[in-house]
């Protein structure tokens, strides 16, 4: 399941390349119109902002804003950041992998076949999406 953080990061991210003059937006106009806790908000833009995808600005017309173009914004390197592994059990994560505790030969394991199918799959959607898609 979606957490709240990438659904609330997403939903940001898409509100923000839908600006037209791609101007500084203060966190409380991203809060209220997305509907998000303004505290909780702040934590993931700092994310976005530290991982690449925001840049930020003090001051009167200050705020955060798109640093890349949408069309350069990967689904997948969102879901990373905020989400962290893609794969459901980490005997399958190409970044994060870990060999299960309990699994004595991942070859054989009936759910390592099928979780290879699950990562493999949200991949595919998750690499030919970027934010642009979020907002066309």
């Amino acid at each position: 399941m979606l957490s709240k953080k990438t659904k609330y990061g997403l939903k940001a991210l898409a509100y923000l390349a839908s600006q037209e003059n791609r101007e500084p937006v203060q966190i409380a106009e991203i809060a209220k119109h997305e509907n998000i806790s303004q505290k909780f908000l702040e934590s993931i833009l700092l994310t976005l902002r530290r991982n690449g995808f925001l840049g930020s600005k003090k001051g009167k017309g200050g705020g955060y804003y798109l640093i890349k173009e949408p069309n350069e914004i990967l689904m997948t390197a969102v879901m990373r950041v905020l989400e962290g592994p893609i794969a459901m059990v980490p005997c399958v994560s190409l970044n994060f992998y870990e060999k299960c505790d309990d699994c004595p030969d991942e070859n054989e394991c009936s759910v390592n076949k099928l979780m290879l199918k699950v990562r493999d799959a949200n991949l595919e959607v998750y690499r030919n999406n970027t934010l642009k898609d979020l907002i066309s």
